[in-house]
């Protein structure tokens, strides 16, 4: 008997890297899943590899900048499912660069990847766990950015803080309906865009299994429990002062 057994859990950019990772984690633990990721191959694959365990997945090919395409998400999950226990905000996106020189055009991409679409997307999940009158639990990957920020990466660390924010205004709004919401912020994790460089990283570096057990602590607590954040980095990530 896992611990989600008869939840149902929507992640988005769940077809690689933390997002395949915590969707690993909440199947492991019985949880029906909806995926969601831009790569409607690489997604596919993702979901058929879930379903060798038993999971009955579905996988949305999803741009997640898009609202329309958010809303589509939601309706094909409940179609599906009939309902939803858990949504995993992880779908993100990076520009970087000295701020006089970053382009409008770079900027409003991250905003709408890293903020806007989770925004979109509880606000979906939202309207469903009150309806269902359950509860719920919003999981948002965030950033150690949202803390300590490096420099020549402001649309990143910007939109960090404000996935925080948004993590903190949905745990009030949730308490009167048992929604709780988290922000899981990773530190240096060791993801297929790391994997792809020439040159291995330099810092310490941490798989996937580590975020996906904090993700799957959040989902699994007792309802009336809530971690609100969590950072989860290796032991000799510079963090504090960065150093």
């Amino acid at each position: 008997m896992g611990q989600l057994d008869g939840k149902v859990a929507i992640v988005t950019g769940g077809n690689r890297g933390i997002g395949k990772g915590i969707a690993k984690g909440l199947a492991a633990e019985g949880a029906s899943l909806t995926i969601a990721a831009r790569n409607a191959e690489l997604l596919e694959e993702t979901a058929n590899e879930l379903r060798t365990n038993g999971t009955k997945v579905l996988a949305v090919p999803t741009d997640v900048t898009d609202e329309a395409q958010i809303k589509a998400l939601f309706e094909k999950s409940m179609a599906e499912h009939g309902r939803l226990d858990i949504l995993v905000n992880n779908a993100g996106a990076f520009d970087a660069g000295p701020i006089d020189e970053l382009s409008t055009e770079a900027w409003d991409w991250v905003v709408a990847v890293n903020l806007s679409a989770p925004f979109l997307c509880t606000r979906e999940a939202f309207g469903i766990m009150k309806a269902q009158g359950e509860g719920g639990r919003i999981i948002n990957i965030g950033s150690i950015s949202s803390h300590r920020v490096r420099p020549l990466t402001a649309p990143y660390s910007a939109t960090k803080f404000g996935i925080w924010g948004l993590t903190q205004v949905t745990a009030l709004e949730g308490r009167p309906h048992g929604i709780t919401a988290s922000c899981l912020k990773p530190g240096n994790t060791y993801v297929e865009r790391i994997q792809n460089r020439p040159q291995a990283p330099t810092e310490p570096m941490m798989d996937v299994d580590a975020l996906a057990q904090a993700a799957v602590l959040m989902a699994t607590l007792p309802p009336n429990i809530n971690m609100l954040e969590a950072t989860v980095l290796p032991v000799g990530q510079l963090y504090i002062g960065r150093g």
